[in-house]
């Protein structure tokens, strides 16, 4: 990706993922090591999928899109919601790292919630098969 601004930066034929995840990345204001750190993951990992020789799973996709503010239809595809909301570019340093903070807490909230569902399945589960003495 060559250039830094949000105008002209994006060509839906031309970008790749790893382009895409790039390109959010830096309109999100993030450098590699701070995604790579909010996401979980180690920063060789994203460079991984910013070069696409490897490609996030489902639940990494969906924490990255929401911490840079994009859908996760962007991210694949490049159609729908991309990265530059004009009334974000205004704001403040200090306000876009609590807006910022607020999308990572949401993430780590529906993530938690799916693998809360998922143990309580399980557990519910558990207690309907009977026990084997």
């Amino acid at each position: 990706m060559t250039a830094v601004s949000l105008e002209g930066w994006y060509d839906p034929d031309a970008t790749t993922f790893g382009d895409r995840v790039a390109g959010a990345r830096e309109q999100a204001g993030m450098s590699q090591a701070q995604l790579a750190k909010r996401l979980g993951i180690k920063k060789k990992t994203l460079e991984e999928w910013e070069n696409d020789h490897s490609e996030p799973r489902a639940n990494r996709l969906s924490m990255m899109a929401g911490l840079m503010n994009v859908t996760i239809t962007w991210l694949l595809t490049g159609q729908g919601e991309g990265p530059g909301d004009p009334e974000g570019a205004s704001l403040s340093r200090e306000a876009s790292e609590l807006l910022s903070e607020v999308r990572e807490i949401s993430v780590q909230m529906r993530l938690a919630s799916e693998r809360l569902n998922r143990v309580e399945k399980e557990l519910q589960t558990l207690l309907r098969e009977p026990e084997i003495a």
